[in-house]
């Protein structure tokens, strides 16, 4: 998780993987607890106590998803500051997170990142393109008006949901267009 606004859906995408048992391991930037604070109005740590989750420091380069040795079913980051994703694009590893990130693309697995800024500049479209070039999955957190949503919570679930079908993990956080009609 990184300072972009967005908590909801990253806070859903855990409350899933807790659900389903599914280890899994948290990295938040420096901006993502004050993000937490503001869009869910709760402390990192309560987010965070899930049965299956670990966190590391976003300094702990020693972490064990610092290393292609460990084998992971992918990565998302949600949400994905234009900061951090330009420093992905750039092969920046500064911090845990965005090394953890390098490791993905250089090992192939799975990358999400969603963005949910807007407007974009040229640059973060550049950045995004080289990413997306690279076989990452942009993910902007753009709402599905054909779904029909009722409230925001709908929309939290379908971003978090698109995220989780990226990485291979099945959920039934919405239904997709004209599912279940004959």
């Amino acid at each position: 998780m990184t300072g972009a606004s967005g908590a909801p859906i990253a806070a859903r995408v855990l409350e899933t993987l807790d659900r389903l048992r599914l280890d899994h391991a948290v990295i938040l930037s420096a901006g993502a607890a004050s993000v937490i604070r503001e869009e869910l109005g709760v402390e990192p740590e309560t987010l965070l106590k899930g049965s299956a989750t670990t966190v590391y420091a976003d300094t702990d380069f020693g972490a064990p998803i610092a290393s292609g040795s460990r084998r992971t079913r992918g990565m998302a980051v949600v949400p994905c500051s234009t900061n951090t994703l330009a420093k992905i694009a750039l092969g920046l590893g500064d911090t845990l997170l965005t090394r953890a990130a390098h490791v993905h693309l250089k090992e192939h697995r799975r990358l999400v990142l969603v963005p949910r800024e807007t407007p974009l500049s040229a640059i973060d479209l550049r950045h995004m393109t080289r990413l997306a070039e690279l076989g990452v999955v942009i993910l902007p957190a753009s709402p599905p008006y054909y779904l029909h949503p009722q409230g925001v919570g709908d929309l939290v679930d379908y971003l978090a949901g698109k995220t989780l079908d990226h990485l291979g993990i099945p959920h039934q956080l919405y239904r997709g267009w004209r599912e279940g009609e004959t």
